[in-house]
């Protein structure tokens, strides 16, 4: 088959998260299976505006905020596969808050991709305006314009609010998920005094404010403790948590590593002590099997796909509340048992051994052939 797939960012891009890592293991192990497999999503700073990775021909163009319209690369998509219609046997469409309206113009095969529902992170986002602009599209588009096509999903947390959203569920198939990490991992000896990391990309709703805040509680019993901050995101957002750490004397305590390659990004949490994942929402949560790879556990909010991904009381914590003193309270509490500190790392290195991009990408193509 020769696929395309429409993606706002791809796995290169600097703001690109765990969604991107899953469309391009799905993307290469579809390669290894004899398939031709095409990317089309935005360009960046300093891209290239196209190249092969792993077999797979990625082609960068416009922006990814549908707000630049006909800059953007929702429509510079559309355009693309108008003239190149011919050359596909099946189109992924990739939901992330706006999809690429392929229903409309996609004659032959395709799936909507979707991590998960914004729902009423629009709101919390983007304002009251904007915010019930975008929910009100995502409805929308949810409910009707995607109505007949088959749904690809990371976890059951999404699939029920898919559900929600007026999607039948015989539409909607869940996508067994994987772990990539470098291959020579070793094991890293954990940091004394002990580092806090959160690894994602730096927007609002990951919640690396409540990280901060957390730290700060946690820093009264722990004087040394640090806080690695590693990913990237909007210059004004992190000029603003950067404000934020210096407004509260963290200085000393809170490290921005920034975007860092994988093999960093492994060294880094195999060296932390606890992984941090206070987001308002994920899709499935991928960091934290990625540190349970390196021996290191998570503590979480309860949230749609973060309780899929940390089994509370197993491979880590789910906090009773989400709030940053409770994040504190739960991480002074692994601080401070050990033995249980070392049940948590070692089932949530048990626990990540169990994920297998192959078996993805079988399930996805499966979905795609039929």
């Amino acid at each position: 088959m020769n696929i395309l797939i429409l993606n706002w960012r791809d796995i290169k891009n600097p703001k690109s998260g765990g969604a991107e890592v899953l469309t391009h293991e799905i993307a290469k192990n579809w390669v290894k299976k004899g398939h031709r497999v095409t990317i089309f999503s935005s360009h960046f700073q300093d891209a290239l505006p196209a190249e092969i990775m792993d077999g797979v021909k990625v082609i960068r163009k416009g922006h990814p905020d549908i707000r630049f319209l006909f800059a953007s690369v929702h429509f510079l998509a559309f355009l693309y596969y108008i003239q190149n219609s011919k050359s596909f046997d099946a189109v992924v469409d990739e939901i992330h808050g706006i999809p690429f309206f392929t229903p409309w113009y996609v004659k032959t095969k395709k799936v909507a991709l979707i991590c998960e529902v914004a729902s009423n992170l629009w709101v919390k986002m983007f304002g009251t305006l904007f915010g019930t602009v975008g929910r009100l599209m995502e409805e929308f588009y949810l409910g009707y314009v995607y109505k007949e096509i088959p749904y690809l999903t990371i976890s059951n947390s999404t699939k029920k609010e898919l559900i929600k959203e007026g999607v039948d569920e015989k539409n909607i198939t869940v996508l067994p998920m994987g772990v990539t990490a470098p291959k020579a991992l070793g094991k890293k000896k954990k940091e004394n005094p002990p580092s806090l990391i959160f690894v994602g990309r730096l927007s609002k709703s990951k919640g690396i404010e409540d990280a901060i805040l957390a730290l700060k509680e946690v820093s009264k019993i722990y004087k040394n403790i640090k806080l690695w901050i590693v990913g990237g995101g909007d210059k004004d957002y992190v000029d603003y948590l950067k404000k934020m750490v210096k407004r509260l004397r963290m200085e000393d305590m809170v490290i921005f590593f920034g975007f860092v390659s994988e093999n960093k990004k492994f060294e880094l949490m195999g060296k932390a002590y606890i992984l941090i994942a206070p987001s308002m929402k994920e899709g499935w949560g991928l960091t934290v099997p990625e540190a349970g790879k390196v021996g290191t556990p998570a503590i979480g909010y309860n949230v749609e796909g973060l309780r899929d991904v940390i089994l509370n009381g197993r491979t880590g914590i789910l906090t009773s509340k989400n709030n940053y003193t409770e994040l504190a309270k739960e991480i002074i509490k692994m601080l401070e048992n050990n033995s249980k500190y070392k049940s948590y790392a070692k089932a949530a290195n048990i626990m990540s051994l169990s994920y297998n991009w192959e078996n993805t990408a079988k399930v996805a193509l499966q979905v795609l052939k039929r």
